[in-house]
């Protein structure tokens, strides 16, 4: 695993599926594989929230 110093990746906006409103999303590591994980940072804005999802 290898984490990257804060703000050296590309934020990206956060996804309807997950988030309602405007989010930032700004990733902090990902595992090679067979690892399934990975790990980010997320901003929202005034009225923004998590929509209802699963991790299956």
């Amino acid at each position: 695993m290898e984490i990257k110093k804060a703000g050296s990746q590309a934020s990206s906006k956060g996804s309807a599926d997950w988030f309602t409103g405007e989010v930032r999303v700004d990733p902090l590591f990902q595992a090679v594989e067979p690892a399934r994980v990975a790990g980010a940072s997320v901003t929202f804005e005034p009225g923004a929230s998590t929509a209802w999802h699963t991790h299956p």
